[in-house]
């Protein structure tokens, strides 16, 4: 277990996305979950292009922003890089080796797996349990990613002053916020399969989880950056102005019609695209439940133009429906920014492995 797990040395989940940096801080007590600090900071412009961080020290002031503006007095972090950065093969390993001997089997035998020179790649793996059908061995979840993934993620968490204690994979860390989703879908998941489809400005991907475990995850580009720029083009605004018009309201009467329900129709046909990967990559042929999740989740009347749309039960995330808010968290703020927020939730919990 990580000793970082009190107030006195709290860790903070840090979200890198394409256009911004979300920052969260859990406490944990007995009795469950307490948000001490969260905050989200727009990025500078094509400092970040597809995940991959062009301009480290621009996105390392955005986090010491954020970081200065929620207050919390945390000096080490846990950070994710992008699931299209990293290779995952699930292998088996002779279940009598000690982690140091797998550890040093798995190096050996890594180049099999992995596209990339060794000394290219940050490697991680973890022991998912025993071999279905065969006691004497083990699966191992073996994950790979260029080190300059990884290395320019770190470096902009130094810049912020922070130190970097995990850096995880973005699908694993919306695998560890599912359990505050539970509630949210059908017989709390038992016996389920569940989507979570996040929806961002640039990137949307799909994590089908069953039972609690993630089966399949995908990304593709597409988000609500499109949605901006026709409002940017259509109005002669810049931007930022247009941003912040599609969030605050005051659009002209025909943004809905012209502009607003062509983009819902569009994601809906995106996230119908989705599952038909998913089924036709998997022995599944259908899902019971969408989490909507991401910027995009707060767009009214999407989650019900998906449901409509895929014939299947919609729900919009909030991993703090259970959780105590600490005094400095603003309740609306929070619960507006929530769907955006489960990769950072899932950092944050990180802390307490």
């Amino acid at each position: 277990m990580l000793p970082f797990t009190s107030r006195k040395n709290p860790v903070i989940g840090i979200d890198i996305s394409s256009t911004s940096v979300k920052v969260l801080e859990l406490y944990h007590s007995g009795s469950g979950y307490r948000v001490e600090h969260y905050g989200v900071e727009p990025l500078p412009a094509n400092c970040i292009t597809e995940k991959v961080i062009s301009d480290v020290d621009a996105v390392g002031d955005s986090i010491r922003k954020v970081l200065k503006r929620t207050g919390t007095k945390a000096k080490k972090c846990t950070l994710a890089v992008a699931g299209s950065a990293v290779i995952t093969k699930v292998i088996t390993m002779p279940s009598s080796l000690s982690d140091a001997e797998m550890e040093g089997q798995i190096q050996i035998e890594a180049d099999q797996y992995i596209p990339y020179a060794l000394e290219e790649v940050n490697l991680d793996f973890n022991v998912l349990g025993p071999t279905e059908g065969n006691p004497e061995t083990v699966d191992v979840l073996l994950a790979a990613s260029r080190s300059e993934n990884v290395e320019m993620r770190v470096a902009a968490s130094e810049v912020a002053g922070l130190t970097p204690v995990v850096v995880d994979v973005e699908a694993y860390a919306i695998e560890s916020v599912y359990p505050l989703l539970a509630d949210q879908v059908p017989d709390q998941g038992i016996d389920k399969t569940v989507g979570i489809l996040d929806i961002g400005s640039t990137m949307t991907s799909l994590n089908v989880m069953q039972n609690g475990t993630m089966i399949y995850t995908r990304e593709q580009p597409f988000g609500g950056k499109q949605l901006t720029e026709e409002i940017m083009h259509q109005y002669g605004l810049t931007y930022e102005e247009a941003g912040l018009a599609k969030k605050e309201g005051g659009l002209p009467d025909n943004y809905i019609t012209d502009l607003l329900e062509p983009f819902k129709l569009t994601a809906a046909q995106q996230a119908n695209r989705f599952l038909q990967f998913f089924y036709s990559a998997s022995q599944h042929s259908t899902v019971d439940h969408i989490v909507l999740a991401g910027g995009c989740a707060s767009i009214p009347g999407l989650d019900e133009r998906i449901q409509t749309e895929l014939g299947i039960s919609v729900s919009t995330a909030n991993p703090f429906t259970h959780v105590s808010l600490g005094p400095k968290v603003n309740p609306q703020a929070l619960g507006n920014d929530a769907p955006a927020l489960l990769i950072a939730c899932g950092l944050a919990l990180r802390a307490f492995d």
